[in-house]
């Protein structure tokens, strides 16, 4: 991700300008090409926590996760199944809890990208 935007950007006016009147490499990278790599980083890193905790919870809820021992959402989910009738909410519970924190995850991968990216922050 990093390397194909930092080869896009390279080609960009603002970067040849930079170039054009002297300015050092050193320079063009922290005022230019950081910032706008920031944002195209922090999505992919919140997209990538967002899987982790959903494929952690599918692993635990087959048993292949964690421990048995070891309290996850995706266990609570396996536990619960077979008293769904007497007690759902020890299903939707842990399901609505991850719900909640991958939405949350994106949500906070958005903002971030908002903030941080030098072609929203303008406007």
């Amino acid at each position: 991700i990093v390397r194909g935007e930092i080869l896009a950007l390279k080609e960009r006016e603002f970067i040849l300008a930079a170039r054009s009147i002297g300015t050092s490499s050193g320079a063009i990278i922290r005022r230019h090409l950081l910032p706008n790599v920031v944002s195209p980083i922090m999505v992919s890193a919140t997209l990538g926590l967002a899987v982790a905790i959903i494929t952690e919870s599918a692993l635990s809820f087959l048993g292949v996760g964690f421990p048995s021992d070891f309290p996850t959402w995706g266990k609570m989910l396996a536990d619960a199944v077979p008293r769904m009738e007497q007690y759902p909410e020890r299903v939707l519970l842990p399901g609505i809890a991850i719900s909640l924190t991958v939405l949350g995850v994106n949500y906070l991968g958005d903002g971030l990208r908002d903030a941080l990216d030098p072609r929203i922050r303008g406007r």
